[in-house]
């Protein structure tokens, strides 16, 4: 009773909750159009929580367009696993260009990076680390963290196997989009697009050898990224679904010409189709104001 009002012990570890029946519920009730993305996030996270002992720490790597929901899940995540969700002292969110921005200065921000990892992972035996624009890093920063990530070596003074990686990148959008394109033109609904459609696709875009972290940062090579979850392209009436919770989230009175009115507002791609909304969901509260 006297944790859901203050902190009760040291290591903050009795705020952990754990509560897969509602992230599952909700991603099913308030993510729209990311069929692929509720699957795999459920089965890597329960799996990971349900292991006894697992091997390393678990690595998930979300890409996708902006506004697709990457941030979105990242943020249930937080907020079913932890009482205090982002707030928690178990949950560190790293923004690219806000933490990071300088690259001259690497060295140093390898070190508070290093750091603060280390001093979560202390405070929390099940600490989430979220990196926002992953594909903005500097591959330095990457390297200084593999160790976290990598499967468990009994010299280590921390164990970090309980820890959970989110990275959050724009990388591999277009590769994505193309899928879902190439689906809707052949006629077939976009639940048909499976992993094994996306995943190799995907999987070589990100280690193309260009300016990008992933590439540089041999993330992949070596296995340390678990699950990578492609975030599709949204549609029209999934704008309208994100439409209808917003109004429902400022408990406002909607119609069904108001959906269409805030919908129309986005821009769709390809100018000829008009498949797909090319902000996806962002913006789409700010235009209801």
């Amino acid at each position: 009773w006297y944790c859901s009002f203050s902190e009760c012990c040291q290591t903050g570890d009795c705020r952990v909750v754990n509560n897969i029946t509602g992230l599952a519920a909700d991603l099913n009730g308030q993510l729209h159009g990311q069929h692929l993305a509720k699957e795999v996030v459920i089965r890597a996270v329960q799996g990971f929580l349900q292991s006894p002992q697992p091997e390393k720490a678990l690595v998930l790597s979300f890409h996708g367009w902006a506004g697709t929901g990457k941030n979105f899940v990242a943020r249930m995540v937080a907020s079913h696993l932890y009482r205090d969700g982002l707030k928690s002292k178990c949950v560190r969110l790293f923004i690219s260009l806000f933490h990071f921005p300088h690259h001259m200065y690497v060295d140093s921000y390898k070190a508070q990076l290093k750091q603060q990892i280390t001093e979560t992972v202390q405070l929390c035996k099940q600490p989430l680390f979220i990196f926002d624009e992953a594909e903005k890093l500097h591959f330095g920063l990457l390297d200084a963290i593999k160790p976290f990530m990598a499967p468990y070596n009994s010299r280590s003074k921390v164990d970090y196997r309980r820890s959970i990686f989110m990275f959050l990148s724009n990388l591999g959008g277009n590769t994505i989009n193309e899928v879902a394109l190439d689906v809707r033109r052949s006629g077939q609904v976009r639940e048909e697009i499976s992993m094994e459609l996306l995943e190799q696709r995907l999987r070589l875009e990100l280690q193309e050898p260009v300016e990008n972290s992933y590439a540089h940062s041999h993330l992949l090579e070596e296995n340390l990224i678990d699950f990578i979850v492609p975030f599709l392209p949204l549609e029209y009436h999934h704008v309208k679904l994100c439409a209808r919770d917003a109004f429902l989230a400022r408990g406002l009175p909607y119609t069904e010409a108001a959906l269409d009115e805030v919908a129309r507002m986005m821009v769709f791609v390809p100018k000829e189709e008009k498949l797909f909304s090319a902000q996806g969901c962002k913006s789409v509260s700010q235009r209801i104001n």
